[in-house]
């Protein structure tokens, strides 16, 4: 069985080479049979001469595309390496190295695809809102799968070659999300474990703005809707339109019946039939988007 240990790193000079290294260790005490693949990026810094160095294989992005776009260079170039497994650990080491073989152990009792809990395990440190985004994002993750996920943005995962194969992922927002979402659907076994999540080292560049982050998280949960669950994302959304149409609707008919009459307010019944048909036409919509979907 061959494992392909994928690390996505942008300006990680300071970090990749102890990550590298511990990998080693770890891999080479099991005797797996092994490559470690570092994805740039990106970097304005040293991060792939520090890789290279430490004997990793680096493929470098021209920029930086993006989480998303790093992950689906890290599938595309691990099955190009002919790995059996993809282990994906971040570069910052606040995931362990040692626990690796927690999650080779799970894919080799035939799970497809195995999650690095931080939930069920250990949280060191994690600021706020970073921990309730991870919560919701597990929460949406749940509700969508009808599976417990109890961390659906965990940055340490491992899968298999044919996961890996089948599960395309066209997100660039919500990838770890997406994959889940994915496997569920197409039947492939999953697993969450306990692991450790150690205090991040330095300040940490996906929350340095916590409302924007907040903005975003909320942002990228009505995208998974909008792309997983149409019917209910655009159900939701037609049935409080037309509900506010069906709401005006009475208020005319109380004034035809009790008041002046509705002849002068013709505006205002053009807008209600106006608001019902759009929001009739979301709800067909969602219909529509749900039934191309399967």
């Amino acid at each position: 069985m061959k494992i392909v240990v994928t690390i996505p790193a942008y300006n990680e000079e300071g970090t990749i080479a102890a990550v590298i290294k511990k990998i080693d260790e770890v891999m080479g005490q099991n005797k797996y049979s092994y490559k470690i693949l570092v994805v740039d990026d990106g970097s304005r810094d040293k991060t792939a001469e520090v890789a290279k160095k430490e004997g990793a294989v680096v493929y470098s992005h021209p920029k930086n595309y993006g989480l998303a776009e790093a992950f689906k260079t890290e599938v595309e170039k691990s099955l190009a390496m002919g790995a059996d497994v993809i282990v994906h650990i971040d570069a910052d080491t606040q995931y362990k190295a040692e626990e690796i073989p927690k999650l080779i152990r799970e894919i080799e009792n035939g799970y497809d695809l195995v999650l690095g809990s931080r939930f069920k395990g250990t949280i060191e440190s994690m600021p706020f809102m970073k921990r309730i985004g991870n919560i919701a994002f597990s929460k949406v993750i749940s509700n969508i799968t009808g599976m417990e996920i109890s961390d659906g943005q965990t940055g340490f995962r491992a899968f298999t070659r044919k996961a890996a194969e089948s599960i395309k992922i066209t997100s660039n927002h919500t990838y770890t999300q997406e994959q889940i979402i994915r496997a569920v659907r197409e039947k492939f076994k999953i697993k969450d474990v306990p692991v450790y999540f150690a205090k991040r080292k330095d300040k940490s560049r996906l929350i340095s703005n916590p409302l924007g982050y907040a903005a975003n998280a909320w942002i990228n949960i009505i995208r998974i809707y909008r792309d997983y669950e149409p019917l209910k994302f655009f159900g939701i959304i037609g049935t409080l339109i037309f509900a506010a149409g069906f709401i005006l609707g009475l208020y005319l008919s109380y004034i035809q019946i009790f008041g002046e009459g509705v002849n002068r307010h013709l505006g205002l019944m053009m807008l209600d039939i106006l608001v019902l048909s759009i929001g009739l036409q979301i709800i067909i919509f969602g219909f529509i988007a749900d039934m191309m979907k399967k």
